[in-house]
């Protein structure tokens, strides 16, 4: 697939390329919030997510390929099946996490999950590849949402709630760092998620190498750069949100064609990750379709 035609950069006259290294000196975040509106724990993941418990369980996930997100087990010596477990799953490139006693059984539900326990997805994952391919079998340029370390679930949901509704083709999340596919994401999603195609992979500078390779142009929302509704978002495209807090990390930034920004008018200088994204991701459909 080839859709990178017509040489155009951020105002869509010349190739946008050529403002690529111009954008790599600006600040990382166009969301630097200086009152965060929700203070995560990333416990919260654990107690609203599905998860197995007990080392029987997770050794059958793991022998029979179960999506799994992440492990927990517990602190200090591993030995006999639990061994075992964490073997299979840094074989299988699942990250494994050593807590203390405390916060692992703080952590269950059932009162008894051995020194282990395995958080699974509420909906599987799928490939970058078959995000394209949702795009080839509609007959449209690729609409790709990438998010660059988001880790509060409900951000995740809302974010894919609007590239669902403004028709994008899916949304790839990052390995680390990030949420991952919690039942609080899929309630936030409010049945989004059923629709919505995702990926996730270990790495988003390398994902998006592979979407340039298809034919995608990507752009990053940042303090700096075109302003938004300004910015040429027709065709194929990728858009990259950073997280909350720190934006879109330099290496992902520079691995992006162009970056835009949304203009502040009031006392405030950022906004809600989910908000900004799916600023942008109207725009793009306002180009697009209208």
């Amino acid at each position: 697939m080839a859709y990178k035609t017509g040489g155009r950069r951020p105002g869509g006259k010349d190739n946008r390329r050529d403002n690529r290294n111009d954008n790599r000196n600006q600040k990382s975040s166009y969301v630097r919030d200086k009152t965060p509106e929700r203070r995560f724990n990333k416990f919260d993941e654990i107690r609203e997510n599905s998860q197995l418990e007990g080392r029987n369980p997770v050794l059958e996930a793991l022998n029979h390929g179960r999506p799994i997100d992440k492990i927990f087990v517990k602190k200090g010596e591993v030995e006999g099946t639990l061994k075992v477990i964490v073997a299979k799953a840094r074989e299988a490139g699942i990250i494994v996490q050593e807590v203390d006693k405390v916060k692992l059984l703080n952590m269950q539900t059932t009162g008894n999950c051995q020194g282990v326990i395995a958080l699974t997805p509420a909906k599987e994952y799928c490939s970058v590849k078959d995000i394209l391919d949702v795009a080839k079998e509609r007959g449209e340029d690729p609409f790709v949402i990438i998010l660059d370390e988001i880790e509060d679930p409900h951000n995740l949901g809302a974010i894919i709630r609007s590239a669902e509704t403004a028709g994008a083709h899916g949304v790839i999340i990052s390995k680390n760092r990030s949420a991952g596919l919690t039942a609080t994401v899929s309630k936030s999603a409010a049945g989004a998620l059923e629709y919505m195609h995702v990926a996730k992979v270990t790495n988003i500078a390398r994902a998006i190498e592979e979407l340039k390779k298809a034919g995608l142009w990507i752009t990053c929302a940042d303090m700096k750069g075109t302003v938004y509704y300004n910015a040429d978002l027709k065709g194929a495209i990728g858009i990259v949100v950073g997280a909350e807090g720190k934006g879109v990390s330099r290496l992902v930034k520079e691995r992006c064609d162009f970056t835009v920004k949304i203009p502040m008018y009031g006392k405030i200088d950022s906004l809600n990750a989910s908000v900004a994204a799916g600023l942008v991701m109207y725009e793009a459909v306002r180009q697009r379709k209208f």
